[in-house]
């Protein structure tokens, strides 16, 4: 048991107030670790103001979800009124029902800003790779939090999509109708399929999503931030002052916390400016059809989820009967470059051969609509391993040879297209695009391990380049 510390009676009310909350709760301690002492690069630019907005946005989710369930009903025959009830009766309720669907919007746009900057930076590197894998655990968390969130204003898209993304699970062999089943909890989408993604959008998800964020700030907080440099300024060799503390670094407060209220007023002015001009956004963060209550006898012309989960959606159709021929090429020529080109054991090569013949086999038996699930999963899982499949020997982009810019340019252009073609009915042309993009975005990650060596990268400097702004 820790012993108490003693306090002079002359202190002021406050300061007692203080000691005694920190002689049974180490509030100044972890303030401390956590702002006063903990000692941030001091070269961070623009592109690290989009943690803190994702924490921000977080909590705006959290306490507008609050409100909003005082007068929800996830009810399937009251739902959609009462959501309408509290946009037209409940006082301020459109503004709080906007403020947490554009919210969600705002959510993925700064998450995939923040985990684009982790990339530019290589900010999953060694010693970071725990921070990395909490941050994609996060991504997927909030994707699930999201699609079930979708669904409780119960309108004609929220239950056509809900209907589309379910029935994709009954593909997976053997499992797969047992498995969408449990998921709707009936066999089509109805009110059991409701009251499940309400429980789980509003209690077992936030839970999972807040521990997953404590443990990411923690292990940040453990290793320390990274920086455009990619220089570590905490390291043995790291200069350092009298007092322990790294030349290269600055206190986090105040420095980077009046850094952050600055990009939280920026950010404020947007997303205000989007709540109150045009909260919809051109039906991208609110679909027009979502307006109209939820129909099973009639299916909207054109099903598509909404614009973050278009790029994965994309990759979801591209994969077609035709496109396995493609993919089984793919898992060909890789199996030959590895057995021709890798320094490998016997027993190693026995297992690749073996590896990619029941790959193939089981590409040729079962149904491309599977394979579209596990590409659009892929997408995802791919960026858990990330850390291991870089192997450039400089982390930051800012010393990697100047083509390896094009290559994330290139990488983000493709996001983005994958992005827009999944909005759009399927056509022909957009099919062809999307199956490049779904190779592309695949192999842009797959054969880093050999693209990321490739080139003269330029010397990285000992300490950190700052130049004040």
């Amino acid at each position: 048991m820790a012993e108490f510390k003693e306090i002079s009676p002359n202190a002021s009310a406050g300061e007692k107030l203080m000691n005694w909350v920190d002689n049974r709760f180490p509030a100044s301690k972890l303030y401390k670790e956590h702002m006063s002492e903990y000692y941030a690069p001091k070269n961070f630019n623009f592109w690290y103001i989009f943690g803190s907005l994702s924490l921000l946005v977080l909590v705006i989710q959290i306490v507008t979800g609050i409100f909003l369930v005082m007068n929800y009903k996830p009810d399937a025959a009251l739902a959609f009124g009462s959501v309408e009830f509290i946009m037209r009766d409940v006082p301020w309720g459109w503004l709080i029902r906007y403020m947490h669907s554009t919210g969600a919007s705002a959510f993925f746009v700064v998450v995939y800003l923040h985990m684009f900057r982790g990339l530019m930076y290589g900010s999953y590197r060694k010693p970071r790779e725990l921070v990395w894998l909490f941050g994609c655990a996060i991504f997927l968390a909030l994707m699930a939090e999201a699609f079930m969130g979708y669904l409780l204003p119960w309108g004609q898209m929220s239950y056509w999509g809900a209907q589309v993304i379910v029935n994709l699970f009954s593909a997976i062999p053997l499992i797969g109708p047992d498995l969408a089943l449990l998921i709707r909890g009936d066999f089509v989408v109805g009110d059991a399929t409701l009251n499940r993604f309400f429980s789980f959008h509003v209690i077992a998800v936030p839970l999972v999503l807040l521990g997953l964020v404590v443990a990411h700030i923690i292990a940040l907080h453990e290793v320390g931030s990274n920086n455009p440099d990619g220089v570590e300024i905490k390291g043995p060799n790291a200069p350092k002052d009298a007092n322990g503390h790294p030349l290269d670094g600055i206190p986090f407060h105040p420095y980077y916390s009046v850094h952050d209220i600055f990009g939280v007023g920026i950010f404020l002015m947007v997303f205000s400016a989007i709540i109150f001009f045009a909260p919809e956004f051109g039906g991208y963060f609110l679909e027009y059809n979502n307006f109209i209550p939820a129909d099973p006898f009639q299916t909207p012309l054109h099903i598509a989820p909404v614009w973050y989960f278009t790029p994965f959606y994309s990759m979801l159709r591209a994969v077609t009967s035709e496109m396995m021929y493609a993919l089984i090429a793919c898992v060909v020529v890789g199996a030959a470059l590895a057995l021709l080109k890798g320094k490998l054991a016997n027993i190693f090569k026995v297992v690749i051969l073996g590896g990619a013949v029941v790959v193939v086999a089981a590409m040729l038996t079962i149904d491309a609509k599977f394979w579209g699930v596990v590409a659009m999963g892929g997408g995802v899982v791919v960026l858990f391993f990330l850390p291991w499949l870089d192997n450039s020997p400089v982390k930051s982009i800012r010393y990697r040879p100047d083509w390896h810019k094009y290559m994330y340019g290139l990488f983000v252009l493709n996001f983005l297209v994958l992005g827009y073609l999944g909005m759009l009915p399927p056509s022909a042309i957009g099919g062809r695009v999307s199956q490049a993009g779904t190779l592309f975005y695949f192999g842009f990650f797959l054969l880093m391990p050999w693209w990321s060596r490739l080139g003269e990268p330029k010397p990285v400097p000992d300490r950190v380049t700052f130049t004040a702004h």
